[in-house]
């Protein structure tokens, strides 16, 4: 996982960044439906909601931004590996990433959790109960503000796949990392020679290797 090959590695790296940015958009998609569908009506300041719902969620749609700027910068880096800024720009993000990707991760298993283990009760916070035990798959003894119908299968039928999703960020955002630490020749992923040729091609520019081109042409 730490090689990185020149000729092959930026095409991989290219499809890293493109991964990031797909996932990222569907993560970020899922996570504002959740919010606008079922969180909306149940985060007022007046309700006692479980914080883990919103928190979950809002890590969720700041996991999904930032991994589609992290796939930005991996793709321009892709194009353009000499440049010092572009690698630690790779390097702060990828690692930035990865962490709120596995905070993404963990807080929506865990908000899965709770809402499996008390049958969606915190979903009903904001309704008002009946004497009736009550749960999320069986709202008809509580009035609530809003459409209660299918409440519960809705949000783990979208919460699912953005822990599923925020674990393959975590992947991705990884190898983008250890490629970062590959190309600045950094422990454990050090390549003092990929390093050296990068910086070679950095000092020598598109000017060098012109003017490298004009004095063979000039050569008899």
């Amino acid at each position: 996982m730490c090689t990185f090959d020149k000729d092959k590695g930026p095409r991989r790296l290219m499809k890293k960044g493109l991964t990031l940015i797909l996932v990222g958009h569907i993560n970020f998609i899922l996570g504002a439906i959740v919010h606008g569908s079922v969180l909306r009506h149940i985060s007022k300041p007046s309700q006692h909601i479980s914080t883990e719902y919103t928190v979950a969620n809002i890590i969720s749609v700041t996991s999904g931004l930032l991994s589609i700027a992290t796939g930005i910068i991996a793709i321009v880096v892709s194009r353009n590996l000499p440049v010092l800024r572009l690698q630690i720009g790779l390097l702060i993000a990828s690692f930035l990433n990865a962490l709120l990707s596995a905070a993404c991760c963990i807080g929506l298993l865990l908000a899965i959790s709770i809402t499996v283990a008390h049958n969606g009760e915190g979903l009903l916070l904001g309704c008002n109960f009946t004497d009736v035990p009550i749960n999320a798959r069986s709202p008809v003894s509580a009035k609530c503000p809003f459409d209660t119908t299918r409440i519960y299968d809705t949000t783990l039928a979208l919460w699912i796949p953005c822990a599923l999703l925020s674990a393959v960020e975590i992947g991705v955002s990884i190898w983008c990392f250890l490629v970062g630490l590959a190309l600045r020749g950094l422990p454990p992923c050090g390549n003092s020679y990929i390093k050296e040729q990068l910086e070679v091609e950095a000092e020598c520019g598109p000017q060098g290797r012109r003017l490298i081109g004009k004095h063979l042409n000039s050569d008899p």
